[in-house]
């Protein structure tokens, strides 16, 4: 009977559920692990980083994608510490992902030995599976519980190793759970299909909010809002599932979704949540509105947000489909109608932002002409900040495209991270990611990455020299701005000096050129550098706390600079206000 290494044990068992990619830094408490990532490497491919917090958010961008399991390592300490923000990242967007940590090895544990920290219960927070692993007899088997943990509450495993142990022998093979592994959901409950197909019936202003839980379901639910007559909106991180331009979208909701969409949850009398935790709660019907049906497979998610009539824990596709056998529920077609006229005036409101021609760049003619250009199979990576307010304004996703973004935690930097895992999960498509200068700089180190791995992803990086998000968010509240000004950089000379190309533009036109010159490069990653105006995304809607907010603003600001602040036009105020 053969003796193997416990850490060649362990990248069999990750070969079996079919990893093909690990993020990460070498290092002294983890190297045993590399070493045998390193003799079979024709397995799985190990992706170097510059940080460990990129590793970590490109893990949980690619199970964003992929729906499979996204891994990450490093060594313990201050490696480790630094991979939470992508775990927490995982946590918060319900992915799974599996961080091998590193640690001291076993004979030094507990004596305060360099870098070692109680990684067990640093991590105890963001994992639902959290182990020191103590012998190599049982290392490849807890591996294997691990990844099942993940995939069955879809969150992150942690598995902290002392060097020494994945090094040690052990006798015989491990046969892993991989393949007799599946998810079982709810049946369909009759009853309930019943009584929601009766509240259909009877309503007369149905609308349906869809979120990622319902990323499998895109073809049930199509088939559902159109042969009921119902308007539909997405959350923004599932954007994309219906096609942003089929005629019963509203777009999103929320201070970066539309009017339309506001106004047709504040009319609503019947409310369809599918596979969503929605937490915006001024954006959702007012309490005791409407009528409510909610689809989830997590039972505690039902009711959490919406007090709910009809609350079903399933497999969204499933009780769509089961929806869909009862026929025609909905004929009436006014609640929709009004609803494409209101998006209709609000589409043409669009098109004149889409139309802007300036210097510096207008962020919206710059968005909108990447969308007009993208591949139908783009894969968009998108940052934290006014990128995502841009994206989700004026990209207009296709089914047949991806869009990712930090949805729940909110990460800034997650944009260049998502865009290498695109990458690599999809080597033939082209990957885009849009970012603010705030958000980029705080990742840009791992450009280079791109480069090194000749990964032509094109990364546009929306310049104005502060965090204008928070700009915003500080007036809003009625606060002066404070410490949002960033130093200028030049970040295309930046990507020239980690070997990718760079190119400044500084309006539209010159965007234009850039991004056609973008598309032909395929051998390495290309930087738009793109000043632009300080234009301000004001929410779909401006709610009253926000208008207050404003007014309080500029009477702080004309009290304390003895001048008006420069706003946004007040049409644009006026249109987004009432």
């Amino acid at each position: 009977m053969a003796n193997t290494k416990g850490s060649d044990l362990l990248v069999d068992v990750l070969a079996d559920w079919g990893v093909q990619n690990v993020y990460g830094l070498p290092g002294d408490s983890i190297d045993t692990t590399v070493d045998a990532l390193r003799r079979q490497q024709e397995k799985i491919k190990f992706t170097q980083v510059r940080h460990e917090e990129v590793a970590a958010l490109a893990a949980a961008a690619e199970a964003k994608y992929t729906g499979k399991l996204g891994v990450c390592l490093s060594i313990g300490g201050p490696g480790a510490i630094h991979l939470l923000n992508g775990l927490y990242d995982a946590k918060m967007d319900h992915v799974p992902v599996l961080a091998l940590l590193g640690q001291v090895t076993s004979s030094s544990l507990n004596e305060g030995y360099f870098q070692e920290v109680n990684t067990a219960k640093l991590f105890d927070d963001v994992a639902v599976f959290n182990r020191n692993i103590t012998s190599v007899d049982n290392l490849p088997e807890v591996v294997d519980q691990a990844i099942r943990s993940a995939y069955e509450n879809k969150g992150v495993a942690v598995l902290t190793i002392p060097d020494d142990i994945p090094d040690q022998k052990m006798q015989g093979e491990y046969k892993s759970s991989a393949r007799a592994f599946s998810l079982a959901t709810p049946e369909v409950n009759e009853a309930q299909l019943t009584q929601a197909g009766q509240l259909l019936k009877e309503a007369k202003k149905p609308l349906v909010l869809l979120g990622v839980g319902a990323r499998n379901a895109g073809k049930e639910i199509k088939q559902f809002i159109e042969k009921n007559n119902l308007p539909f909106v997405e959350t923004l991180p599932a954007k994309g599932i219906i096609a942003d331009d089929h005629p019963n979208s509203l777009g999103q909701v929320g201070k970066l979704g539309t009017k339309p969409a506001y106004e047709a949850m504040h009319s609503t009398d019947l409310l369809f949540l599918f596979g969503t935790n929605y937490p915006y709660l001024p954006y959702l019907p007012a309490k005791g509105q409407a009528k409510c049906v909610q689809v989830d497979l997590k039972a505690e998610n039902l009711g959490k947000r919406y007090g709910v009539d009809v609350a079903i824990q399933g497999d969204t596709a499933k009780v769509v489909k089961a929806l869909n056998t009862q026929g025609v529920l909905h004929q009436n077609e006014n609640f929709l109608k009004a609803c494409q006229k209101s998006m209709s005036n609000w589409n043409k409101w669009m098109d004149s932002k889409r139309k802007l021609n300036t210097s510096p760049a207008s962020p919206e003619s710059l968005a909108a002409y990447i969308d007009e250009t993208a591949p139908d199979d783009m894969v968009y990576s998108i940052d934290v900040g006014t990128s995502t307010s841009w994206a989700a304004r004026f990209l207009h996703v296709k089914e047949s495209q991806k869009f990712g973004i930090s949805s729940w935690l909110g990460t800034m930097g997650c944009g260049l991270p998502g865009a290498i895992a695109a990458q690599l999960a999809y080597p033939e498509r082209r990957v885009l990611t849009l970012n603010g200068d705030g958000a980029f700089a705080m990742v840009m180190q791992d450009f280079v990455t791109a480069v090194k791995y000749k990964l032509p992803i094109i990364c546009v990086v929306i310049n104005n020299q502060k965090l204008a998000f928070i700009e915003y968010e500080q007036q809003s509240a009625g606060q002066l701005n404070y410490q949002i000004d960033l130093a200028d950089m030049d970040y295309a000379q930046f990507a020239k000096a980690c070997g990718g190309v760079g190119i400044t533009v500084k309006s539209n036109d010159e965007f234009k050129a850039a991004l056609d010159k973008a598309y032909t490069i395929k051998d390495r990653p290309i930087l738009i550098n793109a000043y632009v105006k300080d234009d301000a995304p004001l929410p779909g809607k401006i709610v009253m706390d926000e208008a207050k907010g404003y007014m309080k603003f500029g009477q702080e600001y004309l009290e304390n600079y003895w001048k008006i602040p420069e706003l946004p036009p007040l049409k644009d105020i006026l249109r987004q206000f009432f």
